[in-house]
């Protein structure tokens, strides 16, 4: 795994979506030239995750006023996904990393078979990463549990307080 370091480039990703198509980051960031807010959750099956998610649907008009666009990733499987997206009218990327292939790049912590303890079975751990118009990463946080995440209103503080003291 490699360590993401702030203001490097992230590396690129091809992702299914629960649109149906597949997702490149690398493409859509050449088509939007903005930031974006990429966020890992631990799965459909996760209440927490779950009204994560619809928070930032209800905080989506901020972030694109702010030029920030919002892009979601999860090791659960894609049906189960698109379930979740359908029924809560999610308007953002929804995309599943069954084959952990993000999660590695980007250096997230991984449930597995391996851990100290119980945990609805193997998942990856929620994780958000700011990256600006060049795909630099100016922000980014991991966790090991499904607590201390970020709300949708510190994510906002977040972008305000870095694009306010950007370099």
């Amino acid at each position: 795994m490699t360590q993401l370091k702030l203001n490097e480039n992230i590396p690129n990703f091809i992702l299914p979506s629960t649109t149906g198509e597949t997702f490149s980051y690398e493409t859509h960031q050449k088509e939007h030239q903005s930031w974006h807010l990429i966020i890992f959750f631990r799965g459909a099956w996760c209440p927490v995750c779950v009204q994560d998610l619809k928070d930032l649907e209800e905080n989506k008009n901020y972030f694109e006023s702010k030029n920030v666009h919002l892009i979601t990733i999860s090791t659960d499987e894609l049906d189960n996904l698109k379930k979740m997206a359908d029924e809560y009218n999610l308007s953002y990327p929804v995309l599943s990393d069954k084959n952990l292939e993000a999660l590695k790049a980007f250096d997230v912590f991984f449930h597995g078979e391996d851990a100290p303890y119980e945990d609805h079975g193997a998942h990856g751990e929620p994780a958000y990463f700011l990256v600006d118009e060049k795909g630099r990463l100016l922000y980014q946080q991991k966790q090991t549990s499904p607590f201390g995440r970020p709300t949708s209103t510190e994510l906002r503080k977040i972008v305000q307080y870095i694009s306010k003291n950007l370099k």
